[in-house]
This record gives structure tokens, C-alpha cells and sequence, in this order.
């Protein structure tokens, strides 16, 4: 795939993995091996001043969104997250701030919020208090497990919580960027796609799919009735047919056309979200996974293609070596990763006219090899 231009990203420096395992592995060493030759090939990159006022990004989502590097959620020698690669393993909120740092401010990385249980009790007797707690960028809400009952309610209330935030500094929040991303965990499981697949109409997801857009967007309009210059990105729906783990479901072309058209309720609401409010971008999942590495044919059958990136030729397939598109534990890896935080940017350059350099091959291939640096 083509990739586009760049320019330097800010943060930590470069770092390779030292595990006794990797050296081990003959595949590891071949793909690293490549990689090291094509970083010495690229051109040295020239730092670019921060800008005075950052754009500040906020995060409401699920584990789509939820930081790799949260070590409460996931401790250290766990295999979720890139398991003992999860040094070099990054979430695309990670891969933003230290690519796009100068120009994006998730806020710091910090300890924020409790237990679920305690929030609510410090919530009965009138004290405002963020769920769950996690290690993560301040302003990234996101986290794993959430449905869309949590943007409003739930334990978390994130939109809520949120806005109380953003209240603390409305005049920096004009210029600010707010992405919501769920929805998989309330109706895009195996269970409702068994469901689609069957009848795309089938009432129990109809259900579900409506009052989740509903509740995005009650989520966007309380964004907007405090802090209307805010801007909003909406995601569609992933399918979940493309999970690496499901690629042997789903194999008839009626099942096919149904769960797509199933899916297509939910999107064409958040398109039409997005058309009738100005401050509101709409973020093609499905048709952004389609663009790179395609989709099954139409009896069903996988039809995949490889994604060139740098030395690498990525496959949707799992495994937590960069070259697979999903990580063992089934969520994105980091070539996903990047490349959808480099489509974030060209959205939010294309819709609201941001002027934040695009991402390119120069700095977002080096990233497989930099450690995380908080």
C-alpha cells in the first residue's frame, strides 16, 4: 500500500527488545532483521517546534480504545496486549501521542478513577468520581468491556464524567477533538451476528443497534449543549466476520449480505448524525478495514490481502508479531493500529481543517521497534 508523507514524531526515543525469546525465534529475528536494514535506509528527520496550544483529544470507547499499557488492567507478563512484545506493542491512542504529541494532547498519563463499586457510592451521596481506575492518558476514557450504556450511565458514565472534565478549561476545549468509538460489546458479538445472519432485521439486535445510537447520540448533543465548538468523531461499526477467530463462521452468501446489511443500520445513523451537525465527522470502520486488507468473497470464504508496511506484509491473522493484524488476545496490533490513527488524522485534517501533518512510512515504521515510553 502506498503510504503518504510525514514529518518527526515527538517522545521517547527508539529501543529494541532485548527478550531471550525473540532471539530465539528464527521468524522474529528475519522480520527485525529487515526492519533495522530499512530504518538505516530512511532519512533523518528533523524535529519540529511544539505548537503553543496543543489540540486536546479525548477517548470514549471499549477495549478498542483502552491504552495497551495500562498495568492495572494488564499486568506486566500477562500475555493480553502484545503479551511479551507489549513493550513495542501500541493501542492507536498510544501511537498518536507519541507520533502526534506535538500536536495532540491526550493529557498525562496518570492513575485516574476507582473501583466501580466505590464510585457509585461516593455518586449517592453527591460527589462526582471516574470509573473504572486504570492507567491511562487523562483524557482517554476508554475502557474494556464498556457497552453503550456506559456513555451515559453505567458505572462510568463517561460522557458525564467527560464533560465535567472539559468544564475545568472550556476556553482550551473550543479547540478540542472528542472521538467515540463503541458499540461491538452491546450488539457486534458472535451472538448477534448469529442473529443478522439469520434475519439482518432480526428485532433483539434491531433493538439494541437503535437505542446504542441513541445513546450516541444523547452523548454528542451533551457534548454540544456545554461545549459546542468541541469537535466529534462518531466510529461505525466493525465486523466482527473479520476477527481472525471467526473466519471459519459465517460462510454462506446469504449470511454475508444479511450481517452487512444488518451493520448498515447503525452506520447509516451515525452518518446521518454526522450530516445534520456540522461539529460531528463520521469514521468509517468497516469500509477503512475493506480499503486495506479487503474481505471474504462472496460465498464466504476469506479473501484477505497482505498490507505492505515497510519490510513487512501484514496479514489478518493473529499473533503478536507485528506482522499479523490482530494481537493472540484478539484486539488490534500495532500496524492496525497506526494505520488507523494515520486515517483519524487525514479525517480530522479533511473535516475540520486541523493542518496536523499527516502520518507517513518515516516515523510510523520505526514504531514496531520503540519501546513505550510513558
Amino acid at each position: 500500500m502506498q503510504i503518504p508523507r510525514m514529518r518527526e514524531c515527538g517522545g521517547g526515543g527508539d529501543g529494541r527488545h532485548s527478550d531471550p525469546d525473540m532471539r530465539a525465534s528464527p521468524l522474529t529475528s528475519r522480520w527485525r532483521n529487515a526492519l533495522a536494514a530499512v530504518l538505516m535506509s530512511l532519512p533523518a528527520l528533523v524535529p519540529a517546534a511544539p505548537p503553543a496550544d496543543r489540540i486536546p483529544l479525548a477517548v470514549i470507547g471499549d477495549s478498542d480504545s483502552h491504552g495497551y499499557h495500562d498495568d492495572r488492567a494488564f499486568p506486566p507478563g500477562s500475555p493480553e496486549r502484545g503479551g511479551r512484545l507489549r513493550d513495542t506493542t501500541y493501542q492507536w491512542t498510544e501511537a498518536v501521542a507519541a507520533l502526534r504529541g506535538q500536536a495532540f494532547d491526550l493529557g498525562e498519563r496518570e492513575v485516574t478513577g476507582t473501583w466501580g463499586r466505590a464510585a457509585k457510592v461516593l455518586r449517592m451521596v453527591g460527589i462526582d468520581a471516574r470509573a473504572p481506575r486504570k492507567l491511562d492518558h487523562r483524557y482517554n476514557f476508554a475502557a474494556s468491556g464498556q457497552g453503550c450504556d456506559d456513555l451515559m450511565g453505567g458505572t462510568s458514565r463517561q460522557v458525564p464524567e467527560l464533560i465535567r472534565l472539559m468544564n475545568e478549561d472550556p476556553a482550551r476545549w473550543r479547540r478540542g477533538v472528542v472521538v467515540i468509538r463503541i458499540g461491538v460489546n452491546t450488539f457486534g458479538k458472535a451472538g448477534e451476528l448469529d442473529r443478522l445472519a439469520r434475519d439482518p432485521r432480526d428485532p433483539e439486535v434491531v433493538r439494541d443497534i437503535d437505542t446504542c445510537v441513541a445513546q450516541i447520540r444523547t452523548a454528542v448533543d451533551a457534548i454540544g449543549a456545554v461545549h459546542p465548538a468541541t469537535r466529534v468523531v462518531v466510529v461505525g461499526i466493525f465486523d466482527n466476520r473479520h476477527w481472525a477467530s471467526y473466519l471459519t463462521r459465517w460462510r454462506q452468501p446469504a449470511d454475508q449480505t444479511n450481517i452487512s446489511a444488518g451493520l448498515d443500520r447503525f452506520d447509516q445513523a451515525l452518518q446521518r448524525l454526522a450530516s445534520d451537525r456540522p461539529q460531528v465527522a463520521f469514521f468509517d470502520d468497516r469500509a477503512w478495514f475493506a480499503s486495506l486488507w479487503g474481505g471474504r468473497d462472496a460465498q464466504g470464504v476469506p479473501a484477505y490481502r497482505t498490507v505492505a508496511f515497510g519490510p513487512l506484509k501484514v496479514s489478518n491473522s493473529a499473533g503478536d508479531e507485528p506482522f499479523h493484524a490482530t494481537l493472540a488476545d484478539g484486539h488490534a496490533g500495532t500496524v492496525w493500529n497506526v494505520l488507523w490513527a494515520q486515517s483519524l488524522v487525514d479525517l480530522l485534517n479533511r473535516r475540520f481543517a486541523l493542518g496536523v501533518a499527516p502520518l507517513a512510512e518515516a516515523e510510523m515504521v520505526p514504531l514496531l521497534t520503540r519501546r513505550f515510553s510513558p
